[in-house]
């Protein structure tokens, strides 16, 4: 419980849009450190996690890290996921460049080639053969991993995709200016999946959209979705080349409602019957070379000439097909309304019996969604 309620946890009403009581949390953030007697040795090799990575026209690969025990010094190799590098810069909270950061420091690096995820821990290395070494190691078991957790159809998924007989899959390559970015639209994309449908992410990274992003997409039939990013003018025209589209975004929700509507569109649609009329059976004639000839009465709706017809018998549907014809009188109708008169026949069927109900309908293409 907090203090306010009689237990030993701080409270504090904030709103970081307004700027309200910001000093006042901080203020209880400092407080709870001192009175936990939190402590970190600073005389070893760093250690800490990654709180962002992008990449920078200018710079290149930009990576903000938490120190949390041990000094980062500019110099150091760093190994930070399955990323490696020497620090060639620091840089404090208000962009000023430091030549070292203690526990709980965050800072601004630059000098890793690549862009590691949010959450990776990072650890200064004695040598760069080392931290190579075990980058190299953590890639492999990224990708056997990788390989062991794709879906392999079985026979039984076989059977399920054949009985649906509308199963799609869109596959995308998803690339970005921060990791941030990038995991929080490849998990709302991931969740757009349903029974029918798949969304494989095949590849995601930080990064400008590059010749072999439009490569992997051509060998996968993917799309290629950028946020914040743009490709390289070779990527460009190989995607113009080989057909791959490439979709830009700079809104993750405008990211998230096209692909949406891109795959609602790849869905097959689903088949509604509409009944637009019934009619009852007042009388039966044999005709020659014609068959059963039923006199009705329009009871419900229209019976329209191309629409679709069931013979329902004592509530069971007896036959379920097409009009041979519809005449009012000895005219040939397009349609004829309740309360009127009608003659018809259908379409190979002649068991037909005074007191049927015979049952029009539209069968109606239906757009899915998710």
């Amino acid at each position: 419980l907090v203090e306010d309620w009689g237990g030993k946890y701080q409270s504090q009403e904030i709103s970081a849009k307004a700027g309200i009581n910001i000093n006042e949390l901080l203020e209880k953030v400092i407080l709870e450190a001192e009175l936990l007697e939190l402590k970190a040795n600073p005389n070893k090799n760093a250690v800490g996690t990654v709180i962002e990575a992008s990449l920078d026209k200018g710079r290149g690969y930009v990576t903000t890290l938490l120190v949390q025990a041990g000094t980062l010094k500019v110099g150091d190799i760093l190994l930070a996921g399955c990323q490696t590098g020497r620090v060639k810069a620091m840089y404090n909270e208000r962009g000023n460049r430091v030549e070292e950061a203690g526990p709980s420091t965050p800072v601004l690096v630059l000098g890793l080639n690549g862009a590691p995820q949010a959450g990776d821990k990072f650890h200064v290395m004695e040598s760069d053969h080392e931290a190579r070494n075990i980058a190299n190691k953590r890639l492999q078991l990224q990708r056997e991993q990788g390989l062991r957790t794709q879906k392999h159809i079985t026979v039984d998924e076989i059977g399920r995709r054949l009985a649906l007989g509308n199963f799609n899959e869109i596959n995308l390559i998803i690339k970005g200016d921060v990791d941030g970015s990038v995991e929080a639209l490849s998990d709302s994309l991931i969740k757009l999946s349903t029974d029918s449908f798949a969304v494989n992410i095949i590849h995601k990274a930080v990064g400008q959209i590059s010749e072999s992003d439009v490569m992997l997409a051509t060998a996968s039939n993917a799309i290629i979705v950028g946020f914040q990013v743009r490709p390289s003018s070779h990527a460009r025209k190989l995607a113009e080349e080989e057909q791959i589209e490439i979709r830009l975004y700079s809104v993750i929700y405008d990211a998230i409602e096209e692909i949406k509507d891109a795959m609602e569109g790849m869905l097959s649609p689903t088949i509604k019957e509409k009944v637009t009329g019934s009619c009852e059976v007042l009388e039966v004639f044999k005709i020659t070379k014609v068959g059963s000839v039923a006199g009705c009465m329009v009871t419900d709706g229209k019976i329209h000439r191309k629409s679709k017809v069931r013979l329902i018998r004592d509530g069971i549907v007896i036959y379920t097909g097409e009009l041979g014809s519809l005449k009012r009188f000895k005219d040939d109708a397009k349609e004829v309304t309740a309360g009127l008169e009608c003659g018809l026949n259908i379409d190979k069927f002649n068991d037909i019996k005074v007191g049927d109900i015979v049952e029009a309908f539209d069968e109606i293409e239906v757009k899915q969604t998710l």
